[in-house]
């Protein structure tokens, strides 16, 4: 990493691809992926960490882009919600949102389903409780959860596949 007055290279992985930038020391992770790579999928919303629209996941574990620099991200793996399709198929988490109308506005759907896929990883069978305590850390002004749970519940048992 070599450092200048004004800006720093970074080295970072972001959705499996590789990128070698000069970035601000004081930009944050989230305008970095905004501006300076067009990954617009991260919102910006409270820019305090509070709403949890810009949430990523940073060497596999959730982090709030705007509260992050991108310096910070030097030599990092980057999943943004860009990197969550695969091969032109939707997540089944992703999938799920869709069947079980989990969105409606979509303002805070990036963040959140960034924070479910972090909670699927970790666990194949949470339960509701859990769910709802990682939805906990977002704000959706749109929906009464109800479906964001009943998606992420979907989800999970998709992704275990049939039962034995």
């Amino acid at each position: 990493m070599s450092i200048s007055l004004s800006h720093i290279a970074v080295r970072v992985e972001i959705n499996g691809k590789l990128y070698d930038r000069e970035v601000e020391h004081r930009q944050t992770l989230a305008d970095f992926l905004r501006e300076n790579l067009s990954l617009t999928g991260t919102h910006v919303g409270c820019e305090q960490g509070v709403c949890g629209s810009c949430t990523v996941l940073v060497d596999g574990i959730s982090a709030r882009a705007c509260l992050m620099l991108a310096a910070q991200a030097d030599s990092t793996k980057i999943t943004t919600v860009e990197g969550l399709a695969c091969n032109g198929a939707l997540h089944p988490l992703q999938q799920a949102f869709w069947d079980k109308h989990g969105l409606q506005c979509g303002f805070c759907t990036p963040g959140i389903l960034i924070s479910l896929v972090e909670l699927l990883q970790a666990d194949a069978q949470p339960s509701e409780a859990q769910i709802r305590e990682v939805l906990s850390g977002h704000l959706c002004r749109c929906t009464g959860y109800q479906n964001i749970v009943a998606a992420a519940l979907e989800a999970a048992a998709q992704m275990r596949g049939p039962a034995p």
